[in-house]
């Protein structure tokens, strides 16, 4: 498949790399309208812990991508998403929210990379990437052009402690500021002027990089990092494994822990709000809801015995008195407990404790403020 843009036959997408992870025994599951790996044979758990305590290479390349270019283009992202992006410089990106003008709710959250005044490269979540373009490209102003880029691009996410050195190894540039991105040469490919852009970011909480390309140079790409990180103990990653490490930072998931029936005020996103930016969709109710306080707040849970929550369970403060439900669960792998995430009143204390309906034991978990494992992400 390398070289081809990814392609359904009927059924979900596929990555460029499909045929290679298909060679590494992958198990799939869909993801957005993508067929993604889940797990490879190595498991979930160890998949974690490579990426915990040495490196891990993800495919992501089910991630949105939309291009908004034309004079202007950065004043117009602006002036519609949340977060603000004069607060950034060419080079770095910012992460942000796209949220309903009329009731705040999250249509979705995503990354905005700021090439240039003129030019801004979107990566929102697979399944909303068609609902962002089009609410962009219905209040576009003439000369700026957006484009949904999703099946154009490879997104591959080396990340953890031993990134750097992975990056290095293969040529390419490792060491910048965090939420920064340089653009290169793609090492090894002698045939294209195709570039790769290299942003650390990640949605693991470990220090790493997340990698652009164009669909043509995906294997070649795959193919070198792969060979390099052997020495460092990487191992292949599935999208299980990107799950697990994102929960124990508390890190939300768009169509579990956000919505569009949730704000950002609920999800604890208001630090990603231009609240003094003059415009934003969304701007005024969300403002009014600040100043209010939301009626229910997405908080963390941890077990305090052995029980594992998971979405949809209820949770109580009494046993009579039901107060939410979780809206993400797993075990950790690190902590070796049960943590989640749960969207709750807000008159539930951030230190109490309450009670989880699992599989009709309710079991006390005690509320907490996320990222329940330290994040080394930001560690220069």
């Amino acid at each position: 498949m390398d070289g081809t843009e990814p392609h359904a036959e009927g059924g979900p997408l596929t990555s460029p790399l499909h045929e290679r992870h298909l060679a590494l025994g992958a198990k799939f599951a869909d993801f957005g309208g993508w067929s993604m790996p889940l797990e490879y044979p190595s498991g979930v758990v160890k998949e974690h812990t490579a990426v915990r305590e040495a490196v891990g290479l993800f495919d992501v390349s089910h991630l949105g991508k939309i291009t908004v270019v034309g004079p202007g283009a950065a004043d117009y992202v602006n002036a519609t998403l949340t977060n603000d992006l004069g607060r950034i410089r060419h080079g770095k990106a910012q992460y942000t929210l796209c949220c309903d003008d009329a009731t705040g709710g999250i249509v979705d959250d995503l990354i905005a990379y700021l090439h240039t005044d003129d030019r801004v490269l979107l990566v929102p979540n697979a399944a909303n990437t068609a609902e962002v373009a089009r609410r962009l490209i219905g209040g576009a102003p003439d000369g700026i052009a957006i484009k949904d880029r999703h099946r154009d691009y490879v997104v591959l996410a080396v990340q953890g402690t031993k990134s750097d050195e992975v990056l290095e190894k293969v040529g390419l540039p490792a060491g910048h500021e965090y939420m920064s991105f340089v653009e290169a040469p793609v090492p090894g490919d002698d045939q294209t002027d195709a570039g790769v852009v290299v942003c650390r970011t990640g949605y693991t909480g470990e220090r790493g990089y997340e990698l652009i390309a164009a669909n043509s140079v995906a294997g070649v790409l795959w193919d070198q990092l792969m060979a390099a990180g052997e020495e460092f103990g990487m191992l292949p990653c599935g999208l299980g494994a990107r799950d697990t490490l994102r929960t124990e930072m508390g890190y939300p998931l768009h169509g579990q822990d956000i919505s569009l029936s949730t704000t950002p005020n609920e999800g604890r996103l208001g630090w990603a709000v231009g609240w003094s930016k003059p415009a934003f969709w969304g701007r005024e109710v969300l403002r009014r809801e600040k100043e209010e306080g939301p009626k229910r707040i997405l908080r963390g849970i941890v077990a305090t015995g052995r029980a594992i929550p998971r979405p949809g369970m209820a949770v109580s403060l009494t046993p009579d008195v039901q107060v939410g439900e979780v809206t993400s669960g797993t075990f950790s792998p690190t902590l070796r407990k049960g943590v989640g995430l749960a969207l709750v009143s807000a008159v539930v204390n951030p230190e109490a404790e309450v009670g989880v309906d699992v599989r009709g034991r309710r079991e006390i978990f005690q509320v907490t403020q996320p990222p329940f494992v330290q994040p080394k992400v930001r560690e220069s």
